[in-house]
């Protein structure tokens, strides 16, 4: 991977520490941000944007769904 991209590992890596109950506020601070760089598949992307258009999604879901759909890869 080129760039500032995560790569797989340490994007594995990063979501197994946020789901662990015993990580630091640094450490899930760290993960969090690694994920944000490691780039989101298509289904993701779909999935968030099917969420953003759901009227009976919360509040807090479509904030997640509308961070993802901003992260992502724009085509050209």
């Amino acid at each position: 991977m080129a760039g500032n991209s995560t790569g797989g590992k340490v994007a594995s890596t990063a979501g197994r520490t946020l789901g662990s109950p015993n990580a630091s506020a640094l450490q899930r601070s760290l993960a969090s941000s690694a994920l944000a760089q490691a780039g989101t598949s298509k289904s993701i992307e779909t999935k968030a944007s099917a969420t953003l258009k759901n009227p009976n999604a919360s509040a807090a879901t479509k904030t997640l769904a509308g961070s993802v759909t901003s992260q992502a890869r724009k085509t050209p």
